[in-house]
């Protein structure tokens, strides 16, 4: 076990984990970040050639300029700005180490690691969303033709692809996938695609679907999946289309049984927000903070790095006195 008493663990590496780190940084506290991936390991996870909807100043932290090449950055320049953002701040984190448990209370936290134990005073925890897919829960959704998680279009060229979903995500895939010749379905729950779908794709998309060339069932659910087939249950019945690979971008969500396990409480609702106070970000556990999207519970669209940056300002600032509850 580690000896020495910190004052603070950072839980996830990602903007707003290091955001939270500057600030620890800035105030001299005793921290350590520890991240089980790489360094900001969800953005690394994003798509190969995704645009960030924001703008890059928007994405910046600790006073570390952001420049991209055009007006909305892309993920490769985003990886190498927060790399730089942690040799600016020679910011101290753990990579590819998992947090297994939290136990004890404010000022005596035990944090259990696969590598490590620790003792810290305050905890955040800043593990984002991006790690546990929303499943469709269909028979055939473990093949591996099934895809939750999307990288880049090449592997599609040439083969009958079925995009699930119609929000920002399922428009990119199947834009991506159709523009390298792959025969591409969309099928969705709702009579339209989302509402936040980006501005400058969605003429495309809709063309694309005006036009035929990408065919699309609204309203409609896949019910099962098989090794060359796809059972969709539209408004005017069952539909089974030929397929080769489903590519389910049906979203995200937190940790959620980690947080319930650790004793934070969880709502009840569908929304599953964890409980913690707005201004300080302090769970029903003295001493344990939550700080970015991990705060919105299944409402992974409330929290973004442009409105969570502010989270690390609060939360530091509470524990050194300049918060009041």
């Amino acid at each position: 076990m580690s000896f020495e008493k910190l004052d603070l663990i950072i839980i996830g590496a990602g903007p707003i984990g290091l955001a939270c780190g500057i600030q620890a940084e800035k105030r001299k506290l005793k921290y350590l970040i520890i991240e089980k991936g790489c360094l900001v390991n969800s953005i690394f996870h994003y798509p190969t050639n995704m645009v960030f909807f924001s703008t890059s100043e928007r994405l910046e932290i600790g006073e570390v300029p952001f420049i991209s090449h055009g007006v909305k950055p892309t993920r490769t320049e985003a990886l190498e700005y927060y790399r730089r953002v942690k040799t600016s701040w020679n910011l101290k984190v753990n990579t590819y180490e998992k947090v297994l448990d939290i136990s004890g209370s404010k000022n005596n936290f035990t944090v259990t690691s696969d590598k490590e134990k620790y003792s810290a005073k305050n905890v955040i925890i800043s593990t984002g969303f991006f790690d546990f897919a929303n499943y469709m829960n269909v028979p055939g959704e473990k093949l591996p033709k099934v895809k939750h998680y999307y990288d880049e279009p090449h592997p599609y060229a040439d083969q009958k692809v079925l995009v699930v979903g119609g929000g920002n995500s399922g428009v990119d895939v199947a834009l991506e996938t159709f523009r390298r010749g792959a025969e591409v379905t969309m099928v969705l729950n709702k009579d339209r695609l989302e509402k936040n779908v980006k501005y400058w794709v969605l003429p495309d998309i809709e063309n694309r679907i005006n036009e035929g060339s990408i065919k699309t069932y609204y309203n409609s659910s896949v019910t099962e999946i098989r090794e060359k087939e796809v059972d969709l249950l539209t408004p005017e019945g069952k539909v089974t289309i030929e397929n080769d690979f489903v590519l389910a971008m049906t979203g995200y969500k937190p940790d959620l049984k980690f947080l319930a396990s650790i004793g934070i409480n969880i709502s009840d609702d569908s929304s599953k927000i964890p409980q913690y106070n707005e201004e300080t970000f302090e769970t029903n556990i003295k001493g344990i903070f939550l700080a970015g999207v991990v705060c919105g519970g299944m409402e992974t669209g409330r929290w973004f790095i442009e409105n969570a940056r502010r989270h690390a300002e609060n939360i530091i600032g509470y524990l050194c006195g300049g918060v009041e509850k």
